[in-house]
Formats: structure tokens, C-alpha cells, sequence
């Protein structure tokens, strides 16, 4: 494989949810730079029209969808479209996540439990599913997951988050040993604490500073510092790599 391959994703087309913004946002972009088709995916086809817009601007090539990981309706729609406009998909990137309540974990109500594991496992799992059994029609894919270094040490006063998260690796896995033989790998991303909305308020203040003092590096990530690991995971680089949970994280698990 030539140097200038190894990362090459020309061709391919590549459905990232949760791409309005923040870790989504410079995954799509870094995915078409390197020569994917970016389907850029989230609840609001404006803000996801805007990104679209951003990366045919600068040359690459995608487009918007809309796309709601938390409703089923959705996510069978997303599919269809795919087999209708492009007949098939070769990346998937779950990304959409939510955390609707901060507290005890023993208050936590039905609603909040319900929505957090509808868009956190229950979306992710079928998307998964879902891309599988397109990816199997043409010779395999890659799938990434979204997860957080949660999913490791739970954080204080996210319960049901830390929860899913958990779950995400477990997905991660359990698809990974299911589908190699089909040719699609399934690896998992672990963010530290990164600047986006979600994180918004951990970052603010003493409260950003007690956070940072348990990170080896003493920032927070940016974005962008995350979409490398995903293209890594994706591309022809890691033809072997799959069941993978990787920590991108300033070294906050080693610490």
C-alpha cells in the first residue's frame, strides 16, 4: 500500500450522525477531505446544510440528511434512502448522544432514563444493525461508535450516561465478533473531556479547572482531536483493527 493510500477514503460513502457540530461536525470533515462522500446527519437539516455546505466549499464532496437516532421511523427512513440514493454505505459513525439529567442516579426519572438509552443504545444498535446489513451487500464497511472514557470511570451525577456508554463498548464488541466475517469491522471511539455543547458544563470555571487537574495534558480536547482517531479506525490503515476501545483522552485512564 502506498503512503499516499493509506488513509484514502475515495469512493466511499460515509454516514455520520450526530454531525451538526462539535466531534460529528470535524469528523465530517476530516472524512471528506481524505475522499469520502459525507452524508452529514442530525435531528436539524439546517445546521446539518450548513456543515454540508462548508465541506463542498472547501472542494469535498456531501450533503445533508436528516436523521434522528432516538426514533425508529427515523432510522429506517435514513436506510431506505441510502439503498435508494447511493445503494449502499461503507461508513457509519455514530455520534449523536444525549444527557438529559445530572443528579443522583437514584432520582433519575423514567423520561430521562428512557430518552438517554433510546438515542445512546437503543440508536446506535440499530443504525448498526442496520449499516451491517448494507455493508454485506458490497464486500463489508467500518463502523465507529461514540463512546466516552465513561464507559470506564463512571463521571459523578451522570448515572444513566455513564450507563450507556458502558453499553456502547459491550455493542461495540459484540458487533465486532459477530461481523468480521461479513468484512465490517466495529470499533469504538472513547473521548476525554472535549469542548462541545454536551460537555458545556463540566468546562466552565473551577469546575473546568477540578476536571483539567485529573487530565495528565490539563486541557480539554478540541474536536478536531478526535476525528484522526476516527479516520484511523476507518480506513485502509486499520484493515485488521476491529473490537477496539479506543481512549483518546489526554491520558485521564492512565492517570
Amino acid at each position: 500500500m502506498a503512503a499516499s493510500d493509506t488513509f484514502a477514503l475515495t469512493g466511499k460513502i460515509a454516514l455520520v450522525a450526530g454531525a451538526s457540530r462539535g466531534i460529528g461536525e470535524a469528523i465530517s470533515h476530516l472524512l471528506a477531505r481524505h475522499g469520502a462522500h459525507v452524508i452529514v446527519a442530525s435531528r436539524k437539516i439546517d445546521a446539518c446544510e450548513a456543515v454540508a455546505a462548508a465541506i463542498r466549499e472547501a472542494g469535498f464532496s456531501a450533503e445533508a440528511r436528516t436523521c434522528h437516532i432516538g426514533d425508529m421511523d427515523s432510522i429506517t427512513a435514513t436506510f431506505d434512502w441510502l439503498k435508494s440514493a447511493h445503494g449502499r454505505v461503507d461508513i457509519l459513525i455514530n455520534n449523536g448522544a444525549t444527557n438529559v439529567y445530572y443528579g443522583p442516579i437514584q432520582d433519575t426519572d423514567l423520561a430521562a432514563y428512557q430518552k438517554t438509552m433510546d438515542v445512546n443504545v437503543r440508536g446506535y444498535f440499530f443504525m448498526s444493525a442496520a449499516a451491517v446489513k448494507l455493508m454485506a451487500t458490497h464486500g463489508g464497511g467500518a463502523i465507529v461508535n461514540v463512546a466516552s472514557v465513561n464507559a470506564v470511570v463512571p463521571g459523578a451525577l451522570q448515572g444513566v450516561y455513564n450507563i450507556t456508554k458502558a453499553a456502547v463498548v459491550g455493542m461495540t464488541k459484540s458487533f465486532a465478533r459477530e461481523c468480521a466475517p461479513l468484512g465490517v469491522r466495529v470499533n469504538a471511539l472513547l473521548p476525554g473531556l472535549t469542548r462541545t455543547k454536551l460537555a458545556g458544563a463540566l468546562l466552565e470555571g473551577a469546575t473546568g479547572e477540578k476536571w483539567s487537574a485529573h487530565i495528565p495534558m490539563a486541557r480539554a480536547a478540541e474536536p478536531d482531536e478526535m476525528a484522526g482517531a476516527v479516520l484511523y479506525l476507518v480506513s485502509p490503515a486499520a484493515t485488521y483493527t476491529t473490537g477496539v476501545a479506543l481512549n483518546v483522552d489526554g491520558g485521564y485512564l492512565v492517570s
